[in-house]
């Protein structure tokens, strides 16, 4: 659940007349697209503009494998952004999404019954952040659903680190899983200075499951019954950094509902996000699983040839 954009990209600084490509993005919806992707059967809340243009979105969220059957569509302006970047991962990004119709999303959207029969819920801080109604639909959420995974998310020009780590604190008793990234969140939001003492706090707060992502070195995984730090997987191409912590967070959800055991399941989303990052833009390139779990396994990927979504009925939610 949360907010879809619209991303216009460059790969040079923003300027008159400088080429760009349009595509669909937002962290709900890389999520959602590396979940379906990894096997779960997957669906979006989130509100659309009710016109041509919020149509193409459903269309693009459609052709990713995503349910559609959760979108609400009312008047309203659909959230943009332009993001310049380049191989390095020096990105540059700016925001048109103020009183968006994406933020109009509140707890009224939330069904009880779907979301206390899903095999999970991802939330993260930047619904939290873009409108009362919207945190209060996340808060929501987590009051309701079965197992409830939140990504801080943080982001400074949205939010407060006040209110940022308030939504924490509020929402860590409620989580099956939160995945903060370290350095920058976890000290900004739980004041911890190494990943084992983010994980630590978050424990101590009531959440089951801890991940916490710390870039380029690995991520460290805490539980009841697991202790255990995940290597980082080096991409084969570096395109565009843009959605990678967000493929980590839908991947690992998916298979974790899934069946798949905790450290398993990370090893997959460590894959899928050295994967992304190949392709431009948050969905611009969304490995199948079989790619991701033969890149787990360390085979040879097997190219950034678009998106692969699983064939079938699934049983499972995510």
């Amino acid at each position: 659940m949360g907010e879809i954009l619209l991303e216009v990209a460059t790969d040079v600084p923003f300027g008159h007349g400088v080429p760009a490509q349009l595509g669909i993005s937002g962290d709900a919806l890389n999520v959602a697209a590396a979940a379906a992707a990894a096997g779960a059967r997957t669906a979006l809340l989130a509100v659309l503009p009710d016109d041509d243009l919020g149509r193409a979105v459903a269309a693009r969220i459609a052709e990713l494998g995503i349910s559609t059957e959760l979108l609400k569509f009312r008047p309203g302006q659909q959230g943009v952004y332009l993001v310049h970047c380049d191989p390095d991962g020096q990105r540059e990004f700016s925001y048109a999404r103020s009183g968006s119709v994406g933020s109009t999303l509140g707890p009224d959207d939330v069904d009880p019954d779907v979301f206390a029969a899903a095999g999970a819920v991802i939330a993260g801080g930047i619904a939290c952040a873009i409108s009362a109604s919207s945190r209060a639909a996340v808060y929501r959420a987590a009051e309701v659903a079965s197992r409830f995974v939140f990504d801080p998310n943080y982001r400074p020009r949205l939010t407060s680190v006040e209110n940022a780590t308030a939504a924490v604190i509020e929402l860590a008793p409620r989580a099956f899983l939160v995945t903060p990234s370290f350095p920058g969140e976890t000290s900004a939001l739980l004041g911890a200075s190494s990943p084992a003492e983010a994980a630590g706090k978050l424990r101590s707060l009531g959440t089951a499951n801890v991940a916490v992502t710390c870039g380029a070195e690995g991520i460290q995984l805490e539980s009841d019954t697991e202790s255990a730090w995940i290597e980082a997987i080096p991409a084969p191409a570096v395109v565009d950094q843009t959605g990678a912590g967000d493929a980590f967070v839908g991947t690992l959800t998916a298979r974790l509902v899934l069946g798949d055991s905790f450290p398993e399941a990370a090893r997959y989303g460590a894959a899928a996000a050295s994967l992304v990052v190949g392709g431009k833009g948050g969905t611009g390139f969304i490995p199948g699983f079989e790619q991701t779990r033969a890149h787990s396994l360390g085979l040879q990927p097997l190219g950034t040839r678009g998106l692969e979504t699983p064939e079938g009925e699934l049983s499972s939610h995510a």
